[in-house]
Parts: C-alpha cells; structure tokens; sequence
C-alpha cells in the first residue's frame, strides 16, 4: 500500500531540542530565516471538478516557497496568491511571471510576497488557476472550477485533499499550521473572494485589491453591457492551451452570459459571490483587508461597496483602504505603508500576534492626490443625504421644480455611431443639447465630501419600449486631481527601485518605485451609473414601458470617495447611452424627465453644518467649459 510522502523531514531528538522558532520583535516577526536556502517545490492538488471534461478530475498545480526549517518541525501558516494570469499577463506593475528549473521547480515567484515573508516564517504559495499555467481543465470566467480548485488547495494544507509530487506520489502538506491567507489584485483577489464565500475552514483571512464580488456587475450594471462576450473572451485569454480544448466550455460561456438581453440568470449566480449558488458573504468566515482605488472603471467600485456592506452585516473583522487611482495596486500607490500594514495584518491573523493593526482605525482614504484620512468605517459613519434636485432652468438645487415642469432628450447615437462620450456628455453644461440633459449648482460656499453610493431617483416616461439610461455626478473647478484616465491611471513608473525582501540570483526583491501622476483640469467626472429601464424592477425579469407613461426609476451610481472643493460647481448629467462605458446600440428613444419628480442623493460628510447650507446663491452667468475632451480609462489586469 503506497504511503504518503511528507513535504517536511523527520526531525529527531536533537531537532526537536534545537526546533527553529518565530521570532517577534514590535509585535511583527523578523526576518531570521535564510529565503537563498528555502525549500522551493510544486504538487498537483487534486481538485473536485472536472472541467475539461476527460473523465478525470482536474488537478491543480501548486508551486510552494517555504523555509527549510520547516523539515525540522517548524510549521508555518501560508499566503497564497492563486493567479490566472502567471503564463500570460504576469503579475505586478512590471508583468512577472514565473521561472522553473529544470526539474520544474519554481526559483523566481512574482511580486514581493516570497521574499518578504518567507524569512519571516511564512511560506508562499502560487498557485495556478483551474485551466491555467500547468493546471489542468478550463478556466470558467469566475465560475464554480475557477473558484472550488483554489478551495481544494486549502482543503490540502489542511488535511482535507489530496495532492501528488510531480512523480505521483502522494503527499501532505505536514510543514504548516493550516492557517492560510490569500492576496492578489483583480482576479487573484476575486478569487480571494470567492474562495473566502464558500466558507471553507482555514482560511484565515483574505487581502482582495481592487477584486470582482460579482461578475455580472464586472460585464454590466442593471441590464447595461460594458462589453460583449467578456466572459469566453477572458476565458480564451488565460488559457494558453490548444484553444480546442476548451472550446466547448468557452461556447456554454457565451451562451450563458446572455449578451442579447444583459439579464441576470442562473449563470451569473454562479459567479455572486456576494449571494450565488457557489458561495456568498453569509458563509465568510475569513477576516477581510480590501483595497479598492475610487476611480477603477475596470473593476468597478461597487464591487467592494456591496461586498464591504455584507461583511459588515456579517460581523465580519475587516479593514478597507480607498484610493484615488484607477487599477492599480497599493504597493505602487504607498508602498511603505502598505507593506508595514499587511505585515501587522497577517501577523495578527496567521501567527496570532497580538499587535496593534485592529487597534488602528478601520478605513484608511485618499481624498486628494498623497493625502490621506482615517475614519472609522466606510461609509463615514456621520453621512448625511444631500438630495439635489434639477430646476426647469437647468440648475440643481434643494427646491423641487415648479409642477409640470419637464425635460426631453433622446438616446441616439453619436457620431461615431455609438452613444455619446463622457466629454460630449460634459462640455458646455448650460447649453442645450439633444442628447443629454445638464443641471448645474451654484458655487458651492464650502467644501464638500461625498462618501458613499449617490442614487439618480428620476420620474421618465419613453416613447418606445426601453431605453439606456445615464447619470453623472460631475465637479466643474479647476483643480491638479489624481490622474486616473491617463496612462498609469494614476501613476508614473520611475527607473529607481526599493527593495523590500531578501533576494537570490534569479529573484530578488527590488521593484521599480512610482509617484502620483496627477492632471489639471476644470472638469471631472465623479459618479456613473447606468440602467436599461426595462430592468427597473429586476434584473431577471425586464418589464418594457408602455410608451407616454410615466415611471420612476431609480438606481444607484458607483460608490465615491471626493471633495467638492468650495467655488466648484456640482451638476447632474442625465443621458442615454454612454459611448465610453457602454457597448449598448442606442435605442433611439425620446426621454421625458418629470423634474418635480427627480433627485439625486449624495451622501456627504458636514460636520454640525446643515445640508441647506450647501448650496449658495447663483452669482452671475457661467458657461462651463467647451469641447471637453476625456481619456477612456484602460484595461488592464497587472
């Protein structure tokens, strides 16, 4: 009968006299064990699915860094980074990827998680998602195998799987406590997510930077497509395979996304992790330390936004930060305090350290370029709901306008056939124009902080069956704001480097540093949000309008964290479909606005101040700026 192979030595009388031990210093560990020296190996996990359908089940390819200790009976919990993205994107501002010896060993791992915690008595695990790298099926798109073969590398560090060396021996994971916790940013960190749903045991905590809580809102909001076929699209991308392996899988992926309607179905509840049929919020377990930047149109910020408000309810143990960037990670958006910050976090949640890093405030927030407050929750507790409503004179103010009151424009295509872009939507904000409608405050007498998800409440009727829907919350004022549209979506990449690790030959610890770009500008674009109106009621279930009735629809934008600076004007942008963000045919529809029967909410932070006093007496006639030109935020999954 075969035995298992233990991943850790034997350790007799004398180890166990001399067993290594942790070392903790400020209520951090320190780097006492040898990264040149540490065991580097791989094993296949043995997953439950079986994805690519060849009637075996899908195993999945685990490369591990630990230190050699740990074949002296030092066990050490884990953190993992379970990628698709090691064969193909890379990981990190510079694109790592990994590197093997000859015998298949992994010698370089992406990022700086191996060689800062590895000394420090952790182990490092990269795992390659199902479909992905040298594991085995097809990647799903944040599907049921994407999501369970992570869990089942879990489920073998502590005991519950099955896993084999590259000879086909099987083999336990006896080096570690058990104790795991997953990082990564955007579909590392969704899957960070979605494993941390099913409510699997021994995952400790999780760290998800700027990461899906559901794909269905990563490919639309409320019936409105970002893009067409984006999920056999990204599924093909990951996949460096013969692309007929999985085409069958990629085909059931098309279908199953339903790009004809933009409806919510059974298919994209297997991708909510916020309450799917794979897993939801209600089962984490895990503690929580997100990430979000404010401004990432990629992946959207009501991704965190709901996932933050479950774990809340949940009572979960959490900690968030927001940045003003787009896409891009902490470490190359405040690299040092990043770094001692999640050093603390998975101290006290994997060594069971008791430091200060649950004792510091909840929510660390940039709200303008390097400048940063802390507050206890998110969003700030002490929010107070502005409601703006637009005037028949295209202001926005307190007072509803006069009964009877209307506006009309139509959701037609622009001139490059499509809808309208963001800067035809904001240039000229007191003029006419027939394809959008514009209210503008006055001069705001103070700064103002929005912290929270503004709500577009509107009172339409149609004369066709449906329509695109757009709201923007837009800052007219000049200001130097955190680039995020541009390249870099907030950052520039210098040629110097700091070094956070130890090194070897083939990988060492030293990254390019980064600084904030920022634009000057007279306009900004805060909060988007978007809405087919025949999925007013539901998202399943479209329910056309009868044309010349009159509804109320009502839905939210993207959460925000900005200051509206005193002097700056605050206005409402309400249109059809959005050329930048939306890949809909304009349907064509002429839009009714009953403006008595309209709001927007915006949750702002006042202090003892009372919302009447917000918004100041007009004072002489302002144009606003014309011919607005805006970059389209870039994809990117680094």
């Amino acid at each position: 009968m075969a035995t298992g192979v233990a991943l850790a030595g034997a350790g007799g009388a004398a180890d166990a006299a001399a067993a290594p031990k942790i070392v903790v210093k400020g209520g951090v560990t320190q780097p006492v064990f040898s990264y040149a020296d540490a065991i580097r190996e791989h094993v296949y996990v043995e997953s439950p699915i079986d994805s690519d359908r060849d009637g075996k089940r899908d195993r999945v390819n685990v490369d591990i860094i630990r230190p050699k200790e740990t074949q002296r009976g030092l066990k050490v919990p884990v953190i993992m980074d379970a990628s698709p993205y090691y064969d193909n994107a890379g990981r990190g501002n510079e694109s790592e990827r990994k590197v093997y010896d000859a015998a298949g060993n992994p010698v370089k791992f992406p990022l700086f998680y191996d060689n800062y915690f590895v000394p420090r008595g952790y182990a490092f695990v990269a795992v390659d998602m199902i479909g992905t790298t040298k594991s085995d099926g097809c990647p799903t798109s944040g599907g049921a195998p994407d999501v369970l073969g992570v869990k089942a590398v879990i489920d073998w560090l502590n005991g519950r799987a099955k896993a084999y060396t590259p000879d086909g021996d099987p083999v336990r994971a006896t080096w570690t406590t058990g104790r795991t916790g997953m990082i990564g940013k955007s579909y590392d960190g969704t899957l960070a997510n979605g494993v941390a749903a099913t409510g699997v045991r021994g995952l400790e905590t999780i760290v998800p930077i700027s990461a899906i809580s559901s794909w269905y809102d990563y490919s639309r909001m409320n019936g409105v497509k970002y893009w067409e076929d984006e999920q056999p699209w990204l599924a093909d991308y990951v996949d460096t395979d013969d692309p007929a392996k999985c085409a069958a899988v990629r085909a059931e992926l098309d279908e199953g996304e339903d790009d004809a309607t933009g409806n919510y179905n059974a298919y994209w509840a297997e991708s909510n992790y916020r309450k799917g049929t794979v897993g939801e919020v209600g089962n984490v377990r895990a503690s929580v330390f997100a990430y979000h930047g404010v401004n990432d149109l990629n992946v959207k910020t009501n991704h965190f936004a709901q996932w933050w408000a479950g774990l809340a309810k949940r009572g979960v143990t959490r900690k968030l930060w927001l940045s003003q960037r787009g896409h891009v990670d902490p470490f190359d958006t405040r690299r040092e305090e990043w770094i001692a910050t999640l050093h603390k976090w998975f101290d006290h949640e994997l060594h069971k350290i008791n430091n200060d890093v649950l004792r510091q405030p909840r929510v660390d927030i940039e709200i303008a370029p390097d400048r940063w407050i802390t507050q206890a929750d998110w969003p700030t507790p002490s929010a107070r709901t502005l409601r703006l409503r637009p005037g028949a004179d295209g202001t926005l103010g307190l007072k509803p306008a006069a009964r009877g009151a209307t506006g009309t424009y139509t959701d037609a295509p622009g001139p490059r056939g499509a809808g309208y872009t963001e800067g035809d939507l904001v240039s000229d904000p007191t003029a006419a124009k027939p394809y959008r409608l514009s209210f503008v405050s006055a001069p705001l007498p103070r700064d103002v902080r929005l912290s929270g998800t503004p709500t577009a409440d509107l009172k339409v009727k149609l004369d066709k069956p449906t329509a695109n829907l757009t709201a923007l919350l837009v800052d007219y004022g000049t200001d130097t704001r955190v680039d995020y549209l541009g390249s870099g979506e907030g950052i520039e990449t210098l040629t110097t480097e700091s070094c956070h690790g130890e090194s070897t030959a083939d990988d060492d610890a030293c990254y390019r540093q980064t600084r904030t770009k920022t634009v000057t500008s007279d306009v900004n674009v805060v909060a988007r949000g978007w809405l087919d109106a025949q999925n007013r009621a539901s998202l399943s279930h479209p329910t056309p309008l009868t044309p010349g009735k009159y509804y109320r629809v009502r839905w939210q934008t993207l959460a925000q964290e900005y200051v509206f600076k005193k002097g700056h004007r605050l206005a409402l942008i309400i249109a059809g479909t959005d050329a930048d963000y939306n890949t809909e045919t304009p349907t064509g529809a002429q839009v009714t606005v009953d403006l008595a029967g309209s709001s927007v909410a915006v949750p702002v932070v006042l202090g003892e101040e009372s919302v009447s006093t917000l918004v100041a007496p007009e004072q002489g006639a302002w144009r606003g700026p014309s011919h607005v030109v805006l970059p389209k935020q870039p994809k990117r999954f680094s």
